[in-house]
């Protein structure tokens, strides 16, 4: 599903680990930079489709419920008017329709789920681009001033020129590795537990409606003996 497949990898990625691997950071930077631009475009444009079919899960699930509560009330009045027969009917009609809702409840989840994912990308893509963004604006201003300085200094060809030049562009690099290991250690310190709760959010118990615990005819006699407790 688009982005969605490439969840974790997205929410894992390390800028950090990229650089200090990367013979060119400031190559390595554009090119991240570029990717980000494109991944934050797709999360965007999928996001719409993904809350529209989470609403229209919720809709359908939302109907079930209320189906199954209506055919419960109606079994009900049946027994109290002692037409056991209509009350079995009811009664066996809300048990298919717990099944199905067993099926609906499920594909809401997922589509609550996958509803999730894309808000936690588009977060985390936006605030990696932004700060991205303003730390590459702070290395050209430096590496610019280096660059000043050496040719401030060329004509003298002095040994303290050089080293001043060296100290530049090593603080320029420096502060841009400090600032997205910073980043990147704030997301793997709440990355788990995201995952944490979504797996959890995915293994919860039994959902309303999941498994019948009898049949039509067991749930017909303790109606029966719910009404004539209540008549008694």
């Amino acid at each position: 599903m688009g982005i969605l497949s490439r969840f974790r990898d997205v929410m894992r990625s390390n800028l950090s680990a990229m650089l200090e691997r990367s013979e060119d950071p400031a190559k390595t930077v554009e090119e991240y930079l570029r990717q980000l631009r494109l991944d934050v475009g797709q999360v965007k444009a999928e996001t719409t489709a993904v809350q529209a079919e989470e609403d229209r899960a919720k809709r359908a699930l939302d109907e079930c419920v209320e189906e199954v509560r209506k055919l419960q009330r109606y079994a009900e009045k049946a027994v109290e008017s002692d037409d056991e027969s209509a009350a079995l009917k009811f009664l066996e009609r809300k048990a298919k329709q717990a099944e199905r809702m067993n099926g609906l409840q499920m594909a809401y989840d997922q589509a609550a789920d996958n509803s999730s994912k894309m808000k936690q990308m588009q977060e985390k893509l936006v605030s990696d681009l932004q700060q991205l963004e303003a730390r590459q604006a702070v290395l050209k201003g430096k590496l610019a001033e280096a660059a000043a300085l050496s040719r401030a200094q060329a004509s003298g060809g002095t040994e303290t020129a050089l080293r001043e030049l060296e100290a530049k562009a090593d603080l320029a690099l420096n502060e841009a590795l400090a600032l997205a290991e910073l980043r990147a250690g704030s997301q793997e310190d709440d990355l788990d537990a995201v995952f944490a709760e979504l797996e959890k959010g995915n293994a919860a118990g039994t959902k309303p409606g999941e498994a019948l615990a009898s049949t039509p005819e067991d749930e017909l006699t303790a109606l029966k003996a719910k009404i004539n407790k209540q008549d008694s």
